[in-house]
């Protein structure tokens, strides 16, 4: 049977604490501005609810994955990430998405671009928004993906098969401004990117415990006013240039733990409060604590003699293996970062997009990769 127009092969998945649209990139528009309008009608966007979409009316559940086949040797596909607004008519390809990449694996088994093994599949990423690479291993038994099984990750119910992803080191370096540290409006921050460009600040600085919960601190209009001015700020230090328009640098406040790991983290995404943490942005945090001298050494609980550290969140806790190495010039670097997150399919079908000129075109995000 044919599809009607604009009836597209979609595969919908929670990817660990996120959930987004999965689609091969040939079935998309190859002009960026066409693809991202087509996906702002795909999602509901803009619309605080997004009735008329896929999208969950939250920054979390409003992605999509766009996933090719590579030309680069070294890696079996290509992962876009694609960051659609809620409210506002925007889609930003600024980003990674390390929760959205967990499932980018098993998505090419499932669309064929990489043929399963008969226990465990392998596949090789490069990461389109940055260049970066990463390894995704999952279990296949039979040749077909396998979602259930007994890993559990904070901030998502119940259990499901574990997703390895191993992040070589990048050439980026891990602290773009090449300081421990630099000062902001008054406020010590260290800068960090492995991965994600994050901003690490010790809460109290900003008058706030950092135990608080998610939407307290949304509410909090005079913090939103520093955090806005700190995030501009520290996007010029870095590098990024004008990021008003933009997702990064992520801000996360760091307190002493509370419950084993650490520390505690309250990430902004950037103006909503996660209710747990990206995966690449807990990278770097967890990079971040191991930098002598940088905000949050003093509050972080490491175990020298383990590579394992537990960042607590507002629902729970998320395990990164790090470990540093440093530069020729004495730097730290990034030598080894590693997460278990989990995967499962929701539905593999159709969609049907929302008819065209019933909202704004899509706002671009200056700059970054296309």
């Amino acid at each position: 049977m044919t599809r009607p127009p604009e009836a597209l092969p979609c595969l919908l998945m929670r990817g660990g604490t996120s959930k987004g649209a999965y689609f091969l990139a040939s079935d998309l528009p190859a002009e960026p501005a066409l693809r991202d309008e087509l996906l702002l009608r795909v999602m509901g966007s803009p619309d605080p609810r997004q009735t008329d979409g896929l999208g969950g009316a939250h920054p979390l559940t409003s992605k999509v994955a766009v996933v090719s086949p590579s030309a680069d040797p070294n890696t079996d596909v290509d992962y876009l990430f694609l960051q659609v607004g809620v409210e506002r008519a925007e889609v930003s390809d600024r980003q990674n998405c390390g929760n959205i990449l967990a499932g980018v694996g098993p998505f090419a088994v499932e669309r064929g671009l990489v043929a399963a093994g008969e226990e465990r599949t392998t596949v090789r990423i490069r990461m389109v928004n940055s260049g970066g690479r990463a390894t995704a291993a999952f279990p296949t038994p039979g040749g077909s993906v396998r979602y259930t099984g007994d890993a559990e990750i904070s901030g998502v119910p119940g259990t499901a098969a574990p997703v390895l992803i191993e992040f070589p080191p990048g050439d980026a370096p891990l602290l773009p401004t090449g300081r421990v540290r630099d000062e902001i409006d008054g406020v010590p921050v260290t800068c960090v990117d492995n991965g994600m460009p994050t901003v690490l600040i010790a809460a109290a600085s900003l008058g706030v415990t950092g135990y608080e919960l998610p939407r307290d601190l949304e509410e909090d209009v005079a913090l939103a006013d520093r955090l806005r001015g700190i995030r501009l700020a520290a996007g010029r230090l870095m590098g990024l240039g004008d990021v008003s328009g933009t997702t990064v640098p992520k801000l996360t406040l760091l307190a002493a733990p509370r419950d084993g790991g650490a520390v505690t983290t309250r990430t902004f995404i950037p103006v909503r409060c996660h209710p747990s943490i990206g995966v690449l942005g807990a990278a770097g945090v967890a990079a971040g604590l191991r930098i002598e001298g940088g905000v949050g050494a003093d509050l972080a609980r490491i175990d020298a003699g383990s590579d394992r550290i537990r960042i607590e969140h507002p629902t729970g806790f998320l395990d990164i293996e790090s470990s540093l190495g440093a530069t020729p010039g004495g730097l730290p670097s990034a030598r080894r970062t590693a997460v278990v997150r989990t995967a499962r399919k929701i539905f593999d079908g159709i969609v049907f997009p929302r008819p065209p000129g019933t909202a704004p075109l899509p706002a671009r995000s200056p700059g970054g990769p296309r």
